[in-house]
């Protein structure tokens, strides 16, 4: 079978097409035809050879961690109802036309989803899900919402507005902007403009009476008057910014410019870092003044957790409600196209590999 290999630690040119032995699953295992892998940002990162102490891969492997396809042959104890089920799944090694995987780790794929829509939200789908959950994004929260325009990004949009936030956006240049405006974003604004977080101050408005200011205020006791006159706690109030959830799917200056926009007692995620690192929040910034932090350690699944919030946002795509954005798909072939393209950050939405 054909695969994309990384050679060696480097730019998109160390992806190279090989020839691999088919894989055979054995017992507990099915064997996926793949149709579609799925591909996210970090994979460009991992292989340049960042972040070795969370991603201690070694050249040559075969990158990506998400498959959708059909299963064509099962191992010894497995049920054969799978095969020529539609299914996605999380796999090691997905840039390749065939793979393996145990018997508990796909999410078969719904009628109305194709197989193409389905490996866009291998990956993103369940993070963004996911990472709902754990900020808890409730009816009336404002949620302030960096890389919105992005695989995950925009369907963090369309996910926090089904949970009745009012989603302000960032996203950058009129063109992204644009899209995330037409999936549902209350506000946007753009980060390539000077001014982009007096902007956000102002699309998300004055704090009181969000859940997070109610919070803050509960847990401050008799010392919360105070230090809002002087401005400490009440900084936001200060303002009239308040973001009740900051995802930052960012990182960097612009993740740190967004967590002066987070609501005392407020949830910031930095969970991205395409600018190159995770914003650098201020823990102790942070505990004074009520704002819950998350980070990439929070968004680590079990298998049974990410197969239902898989199963989640499948059944919301083929009910149209989701709608994950596809700005360029390759042949596997042009893995090294698709890592450039992706690092260039000229597209809407995310690149899928097609077999």
């Amino acid at each position: 079978m054909r695969a994309a290999q990384v050679k060696a630690f480097g730019g998109p040119e160390v992806l190279a097409t090989v020839e691999l032995p088919d894989p055979v699953p054995g017992p507990g295992e099915l064997l996926i035809e793949v149709a579609h892998a799925d591909t996210i940002f970090v994979e460009t990162q991992v292989r340049a050879g960042l972040f070795r102490a969370y991603f201690p891969v070694e050249p040559p492997y075969v990158p990506g961690g998400g498959v959708a396809g059909t299963v064509t042959a099962v191992g010894a104890g497995v049920d054969g109802g799978w095969v020529g089920r539609r299914v996605t799944s999380f796999v090691d090694g997905s840039y390749a036309e065939r793979v393996t995987v145990p018997a508990t780790a796909p999410t078969p794929v719904p009628d109305g989803v194709d197989l193409r829509t389905a490996a866009a939200l291998v990956h993103d789908g369940v993070t963004a899900a996911g990472l709902l959950e754990r900020t808890a994004v409730a009816p009336g929260d404002r949620v302030l919402i960096l890389g919105a325009s992005g695989g995950m990004g925009t369907l963090l949009v369309q996910l926090a507005r089904a949970r009745g936030a009012r989603v302000v956006a960032a996203a950058r240049g009129a063109r992204k902007s644009a899209l995330v405006r037409e999936l549902g974003a209350d506000a946007v604004v753009d980060v390539s403009e000077r001014d982009w977080a007096d902007r956000a101050r102002e699309a998300l408005g004055r704090p009181t009476p969000t859940r997070a200011t109610e919070t803050a205020r509960a847990g401050a006791a008799g010392s919360a008057a105070a230090t809002e006159t002087t401005g400490a706690t009440g900084a936001t109030e200060a303002t009239g910014a308040a973001a009740d959830v900051v995802l930052d799917g960012v990182g960097g200056e612009l993740g740190l410019s967004a967590f002066s926009l987070t609501a005392d007692g407020g949830r910031f995620s930095a969970h991205g870092a395409p600018s190159g690192g995770f914003a650098t929040v201020d823990a102790a910034e942070a505990e004074r003044r009520g704002v819950t932090l998350f980070g990439i350690g929070d968004l680590q699944f079990g298998e049974a957790e990410a197969r239902r919030m898989s199963a989640h946002v499948l059944a919301e795509a083929a009910a149209g409600r989701l709608r994950p954005v596809i700005g360029a798909q390759f042949p596997l072939t042009e893995a090294a196209a698709a890592h450039a393209a992706i690092e260039g950050r000229e597209l809407v939405g995310k690149v899928v590999l097609g077999m």
